[in-house]
């Protein structure tokens, strides 16, 4: 491992920088201070990686787990590597847990820049450990037996006609990435709390993929999501980073959310992303998440880590 290698700490709940490291392959030693810092950060950055092409950055994915295909339902023409491009300036711009729409959720997330507009672009990521560390007794009690489903069904009703105009966005463009986003229909029930498989912290399992709270009526429902999501975005569970060229950002997925900030007009931003196989979500009693329809196998391993904490 190299001795250059250092941990800067950037939040008391969420973020740190990694300095003194070239990414690409790693040995195992600097991959596990590497995985270490992300088990306690939940969200790490690296500068100036301006070397990295797609190749680099899987082989640097390799050195961490076992990647995924790019997308459950997204091809991107059989790339290993998940293309990111705003159209007419668009952005994920809601609150999400990567993929919880399956039952195998990736382990982490890699994004690497590779084109930046002059201004916006953000990304902010929030802790959804520290959330429910911070939760009063009874709601992490009421959290703990609550079941969640996610699907990915794609909801027409948020594009804005008005603004895909304004913003110059083909409408044509965004139905057909809607249409392969849904053409394959997944639905997974994920208990709301899940037990971290490597550090045993508890974390909400919540996001833009939630469609409904299992066993109350919908208007309960919306109550009980408002409730646990909100906690997770109070600013003080989050960090915000402006990219420079060259900037990598890894987070652990199973214990964050993030939000691609949509403020950058019509300028172009490219990003390249690859997600790392993950288990499937153990509730606090110990029941694992169910798969209601579609089958996730062809898009990801199973990879069921051993526990660093007891």
């Amino acid at each position: 491992m190299s001795s250059e290698l250092r941990v800067v700490k950037l939040g008391e709940n969420i973020g740190a920088r990694i300095d003194g490291i070239r990414l690409g392959e790693l040995d195992a030693e600097t991959a596990d201070a590497v995985n270490a810092a992300l088990l306690t950060h939940k969200v790490v950055f690296f500068r100036g990686q301006t070397h990295l092409d797609d190749d680099s950055q899987y082989a640097f994915a390799e050195s961490l787990g076992v990647p995924t295909t790019p997308h459950p339902t997204l091809k991107f023409d059989g790339s290993r590597v998940m293309r990111l491009d705003s159209i007419g300036g668009g952005g994920a711009n809601q609150w999400h847990t990567d993929v919880t729409f399956v039952d195998r959720p990736p382990k982490a997330s890699i994004l690497r820049a590779v084109e930046l507009p002059a201004y916006g672009g953000t990304t902010t990521w929030a802790s959804t450990v520290s959330a429910y560390q911070q939760l009063p007794p009874p709601l992490q009690q009421l959290a703990d037996n609550l079941w969640a489903m996610h699907n990915n069904a794609f909801d027409y009703a948020q594009v804005d006609p008005a603004k895909l105009a304004a913003l110059e966005a083909d409408p044509e463009a965004i139905l057909k990435y809607a249409n392969e986003f849904h053409s394959t229909h997944y639905e997974t029930h994920h208990p709301v709390v899940r037990v971290h498989p490597e550090t045993g912290e508890r974390s909400l399992l919540l996001g833009n993929f939630v469609k409904a709270i299992l066993g109350v009526n919908g208007s309960e429902s919306q109550a009980l999501f408002r409730i646990f999501q909100d906690r997770i975005t109070w600013l003080e569970n989050t960090i915000r980073w402006s990219w420079e060229p060259g900037d990598v950002a890894m987070w652990d997925n199973r214990a964050t959310q993030h939000y691609a900030v949509s403020d950058y007009g019509t300028q172009h931003r490219a990003m390249r992303r690859i997600t790392l196989a993950g288990d499937i979500p153990v509730s606090v009693s110990g029941e694992r998440s169910r798969a209601v329809a579609g089958d996730a196998s062809d898009y990801s391993i199973v990879d069921t880590p051993k526990r660093l904490v007891a």
